[in-house]
């Protein structure tokens, strides 16, 4: 079907409080539910669209409440306009907020079925799982666990106290036996000092990489790490444009850059940014562990044949099943995401309804 002259003529808005199973540990908050931004568009035609994005409290300047506010402003602006008119406002305006801007850009991409979000062949993608466990016996009992359900690469959080974080990735190191690789996230939280320190202590048995060590701003403490680190940097919260792609891959000792959704408005341009950073040599990380349902699905499809590590489009695992808004949830056996051939988007409407804290209908 074109799309070309299709008209939005109806949009609906909701923030979503989805509880999580158990809660999610990061250096700069912890999570007990998330709370997503959710679009619904409908065009003339009768055609709907879905796009979904958390906003992060701590990791940005976006907040929740300005994520709603622009969503409202915007959804009044496209109102009535072509599909083509409607994605260049929201792109005129998507420095206010970029993550509500691709909520809303995405729903427009899903009811035009283009490209990657089109295709129905099934997808079975390698996951990565968070890793939560402090203690020593708690870490025993979570790698027997995790290995178990079929993970091979788990994301290890540190970025408080380098002497313990040392203490505890050696410990995780010395009961892998092999059996999965470690990535070890800092979320910004030390100095570059720390970062240092950090980096000169560990060793390099089963890690694959070492995430945003520093501030998001402070290039030159994440670059200062890198250049002592024998393991390869990553670099994530700086990472939202093709020019800070250029300028990551100029960094002595990084080695990939982090990609979201949600940093980059539209499926198109991000799979145009993976595909930059490949041609520069750099690998790509793709996931947010804060996505919901349809975001991890996007990211999925974007991730089929560009990108061959481990996903970080899981946050869906964290949510409690009984709190997931799809009628036909995305699978998870062995490790991997299971999507099945022929899948669509399908909404629980009567969860939608339930697990809503604000909605808000846009339409003539």
């Amino acid at each position: 079907m074109n799309y070309k002259d299709s008209i939005i003529s109806n949009i609906k808005i909701y923030r979503l409080n989805v509880p999580l199973i158990k809660p999610y540990k990061l250096s700069y908050n912890t999570f007990h539910s998330f709370e997503p931004l959710l679009i619904h568009i409908v065009d003339n035609e009768g055609n709907e669209g879905w796009g979904e994005q958390h906003i992060s409290p701590g990791s940005s300047s976006e907040t929740r409440d300005g994520g709603w506010i622009f969503a409202r402003i915007i959804s009044k602006l496209i109102l009535n306009k072509k599909l083509s008119d409607a994605k260049e406002i929201i792109l005129s305006h998507s420095n206010i907020s970029v993550v509500a801007s691709s909520a809303i850009y995405t729903a427009i991409e899903e009811l035009e079925k283009k490209d990657v979000l089109n295709d129905k062949s099934s997808i079975k993608l390698k996951l990565l799982t968070s890793f939560n466990a402090e203690e020593e016996a708690e870490i025993k009992d979570e790698l027997d666990k995790v290995t178990d359900q079929g993970f091979t690469t788990i994301k290890v959080k540190v970025g408080k106290d380098v002497n313990l974080d040392l203490k505890k990735i050696n410990y995780i190191q010395s009961n892998l036996n092999g059996r999965a690789k470690i990535r070890i996230d800092a979320n910004r939280g030390y100095t570059e000092k720390e970062g240092c320190k950090f980096v000169l202590g560990l060793q390099p048995d089963n890690i694959e990489l070492f995430e945003q060590p520093c501030d998001a701003n402070n290039w030159e403490a994440n670059a200062a790490v890198a250049k002592l680190s024998s393991i390869p940097i990553m670099l994530d919260e700086p990472i939202c444009s093709i020019n800070d792609i250029k300028k990551a891959s100029k960094i002595e000792g990084v080695g990939l850059c982090k990609l979201k959704l949600k940093r980059f408005v539209s499926v198109t341009k991000l799979i145009d940014a993976i595909k930059f950073a490949h041609s520069l040599g750099l690998k790509i990380v793709l996931g947010d562990g804060l996505g919901s349902e349809i975001n991890c699905w996007m990211e999925a499809k974007i991730a089929c044949g560009l990108v061959d590590n481990a996903g970080e489009y899981n946050g869906f695992l964290k949510i409690d099943p009984l709190a997931r808004i799809l009628s036909n949830p995305l699978k998870f056996r062995n490790g991997f995401l299971i999507i099945p051939e022929n899948w669509n988007l399908e909404i629980d409407r009567d969860k939608l309804e339930k697990y809503s804290i604000y909605k808000e209908t846009i339409h003539k």
